[in-house]
């Protein structure tokens, strides 16, 4: 049959075919590409930050890029994915923030400044919302600081918040060790844990200014002795939770403006783990189901928990071994099909298959070899 001989019909083959061809390209562009990106400490066989590039579909891992820096512990994208930055975790008046443009069609970084952190041993940077202030907590320095970002990606002179006090435990806690900053979903506040002080630390955020002010509630206080080191909102906005280095717990808060409001307390470890407590990070899956937090040396593990929708707190659904040792940073691939754990001792970075419904992790057998990974942060391939 001729179809040019029925006028509608050709009509209508003419229109579906155009729908067909729209279609095509969103399909092929869907995004299964990554780049990874490794932050490191450089007194092994590292030197700087690496760049890899990940299939999220079949978890296979190929190395782009390297540059060079001092002690890149961790590393913070802009909202833009155009530039990188790295604390540079080094100590007598040395610790710095170095800023990085990364070429997204090379996968390549490129020092671009350098600007002091305003304390000792910088561990934690982190950028807000508008990509226009930075954010670095100091370790040993016992403070934090925030530092604007100009057009250009370069960093200006840091606002210092200096804490002051100590805890009960006297070799870990005879002064402030901030350990991070994160900004509220809003960005409106920034949240600092103190490992030292055992407080959550609050403040409000002044965009325009930079400068940070104790918040109308300026602390949420934890157990003495437990050290609050990491902390992360859920995709909700609704909840926040801590892990705490020492007392090897994460803590659930409901969240209402700057306000914590505590809802459970719960180990990251079996209730018959005998071992030291040493936890480092947290993170949650990107559709807001499930809470992991890593253990270090010498249960090195990561902790499994699935998250209550209604009422934001966790349930325990396993402990899975890293393959490694001192698991410090790790991450869920945007996808949510994989998590990553960067095991600093051991020098690898592991890769383990994500159960989206359940949670749980399997082994794929892949690793990288990278001297001594601890941060691990992802960009989307040009």
């Amino acid at each position: 049959m001729n179809l040019s001989t029925f006028p509608y019909l050709s009509f209508m083959k003419l229109i579906w075919c155009n729908i067909l061809l729209l279609a095509l390209p969103v399909m092929s562009f869907s995004q299964t590409e990554y780049y990874l990106l490794i932050g490191t400490y450089t007194k092994g066989k590292s030197e700087g930050i690496y760049v890899y590039k990940m299939n999220t579909q079949t978890g296979d891992v190929n190395f782009v890029s390297k540059v060079t820096t001092a002690n890149p512990s961790y590393l913070a994208v802009s909202p833009d994915e155009k530039f990188v930055y790295a604390v540079n975790e080094d100590a007598n008046d040395k610790g710095s923030v170095s800023a990085f443009s990364f070429d997204k069609s090379k996968g390549n970084l490129q020092y671009i400044d350098k600007q002091t952190s305003g304390g000792d041993h910088p561990c934690y940077v982190a950028i807000n919302k508008t990509g226009k202030w930075v954010a670095v907590a100091n370790y040993t320095g016992g403070s934090f600081s925030t530092l604007p970002v100009m057009a250009n990606g370069t960093l200006g002179t840091p606002t210092t918040i200096q804490h002051t006090g100590s805890g009960p435990n006297k070799e870990r806690q005879e002064k402030p060790h901030v350990h991070s900053t994160v900004f509220s979903p809003d960005d409106q506040f920034i949240f600092v844990p103190d490992l030292g002080l055992d407080k959550v630390t609050i403040y409000s955020f002044n965009a325009g200014s930079g400068k940070p002010e104790p918040a109308p509630v300026p602390f949420a206080a934890t157990q003495p002795g437990t050290g609050p080191r990491h902390f992360i909102f859920h995709p909700n906005g609704k909840y926040a939770y801590l892990v705490e280095e020492m007392g090897d717990e994460v803590v659930a808060y409901k969240y209402n403006n700057e306000q914590l409001t505590p809802i459970q307390q719960i180990a990251t470890l079996p209730a018959d783990f005998t071992g030291k407590k040493w936890a480092a990070d947290i993170h949650i899956s990107p559709d807001g189901k499930f809470l992991y937090a890593s253990n270090r040396t010498p249960s090195n593990t990561i902790a499994i928990y699935a998250i209550d929708s209604k009422t934001g707190k966790l349930t325990p659904k396993g402990f899975e071994p890293v393959q490694g040792d001192v698991p410090r940073n790790f991450v869920i691939d945007p996808t949510g099909n994989f998590l990553l754990v960067a095991n600093q001792e051991t020098d690898n970075v592991v890769i383990f298959k994500r159960d989206t419904k359940t949670g749980l992790l399997t082994y794929t057998g892949k690793q990288l070899q990278v001297g001594n990974p601890v941060c691990l942060k992802w960009i989307g391939v040009k």
